[in-house]
């Protein structure tokens, strides 16, 4: 017996409860990436992007909402996997120079997977016709573009400190 395939607003749901899941994690890992960054203007990053971020999840409970569903998380392996890159990254360059670069790379890569869902999420909410989580989607994914653009800022110093420690070495 032939199953019916699954509708665009079924997977848009399943995809909102995955970076749900995500953004609660990131929460998590960011206090632990300001303390270890060692340059002040990462720390500083680490902290106000988690400030957004709270706001991210809380723009998410409105989206969920929106479209009359509760708010709800579902394991998200990819976001897991960043994850534990940015956790080997702090683990294995603790002590080095390089350890900020890393951290700006790990950071990017959290970032760069969010724009990725937020951006497909803005656009099948569009289809979809869900205007207020349109707007909310849209909102979230110009902080994430924003947050990017102050990494790679960041990534130039850090990467040139890493540099030069390695050639005085």
């Amino acid at each position: 017996m032939a199953t019916t395939p699954k509708p665009l607003d079924e997977m848009f749901h399943d995809m909102l409860k995955d970076v749900y899941y995500a953004e609660k994690q990131i929460l998590k890992t960011l206090p632990k990436m300001a303390k270890a960054a060692k340059s002040p203007e990462l720390k500083k990053a680490f902290e106000t992007h988690k400030a957004e971020t709270e706001g991210h999840v809380e723009r998410l409970s409105e989206v969920f909402e929106s479209i009359g569903k509760a708010p709800r998380a579902k394991t998200c392996d990819a976001i897991l996997g960043i994850i534990e890159e940015g956790k080997a990254v702090m683990e294995d360059y603790g002590d080095s120079p390089a350890l900020d670069a890393g951290l700006v790379a790990s950071a990017q890569a959290v970032e760069h997977y969010e724009i990725a869902r937020y951006g497909t999420l803005k656009a099948w909410a569009q289809q979809l016709g869900h205007k207020d989580a349109v707007s909310l989607l849209d909102a979230t994914l110009a902080e994430e573009t924003k947050t990017d653009k102050l990494l790679t800022q960041l990534g130039g110093p850090a990467n040139s400190a890493a540099v030069a420690v390695a050639k005085a070495a």
